[in-house]
């Protein structure tokens, strides 16, 4: 099985959740994890599961304006996080949004405040619906994955991200194509 795996992140921690669930994939072949800045020349035809996720900003994904307002928090002189190397390039809305129409299997996460879903939103919704609308079938329930006050991902998160890849891996190669 060939996975690809696009993920958007601002300061490391989708990048942790999506290198996570990618060990978690490794026993059923190969995988690339490849943030969504380098995602445009991808050819996902040649891909069995395609892996989407990022950041939930204002109760969905990210935007210009909520990437700009990531950036200044992390350039303000008493911040705790840092910036990704790619985080204000375009993100995944962005990316999906230009998608020619496909098919295959899909899957989405994000990472998002602890907290009731209807409270913090979820970037995941609305990556599975360009998903979707691009042509491809969900093949599993959306994951969030959890940071703190701080913007840091939550203790015990990369290990629960890389049992969803492994769990992602054995569901997905026993469902006919």
């Amino acid at each position: 099985m060939r996975t690809l795996v696009v993920y958007e992140s601002m300061f490391g921690n989708t990048r942790h959740v999506a290198e996570a669930i990618s060990r978690g994939l490794e026993s059923a072949g190969a995988v690339t994890a490849i943030p969504v800045a380098r995602a445009g020349d991808e050819d996902l035809s040649g891909y069995d599961l395609v892996i989407v996720g990022g950041p939930t900003h204002v109760h969905g994904m990210s935007r210009e304006s909520t990437r700009h307002g990531a950036a200044v928090t992390a350039h303000k002189p008493d911040s705790t996080v840092a910036l990704e190397p790619d985080a204000e390039s375009e993100g995944l809305r962005e990316w999906l949004d230009g998608l020619p129409p496909s098919h295959g299997k899909a899957v989405a996460f994000d990472t998002r405040s602890g907290g009731p879903a209807l409270l913090t939103g979820r970037a995941s919704k609305g990556i599975c619906r360009k998903l979707r609308l691009r042509g491809f079938d969900l093949v599993a329930e959306s994951e969030s994955f959890l940071v703190d006050k701080e913007s840091r991902l939550e203790e015990g998160e990369e290990t629960r991200a890389e049992q969803w890849g492994r769990t992602l891996a054995q569901q997905v190669s026993s469902t006919p194509a």
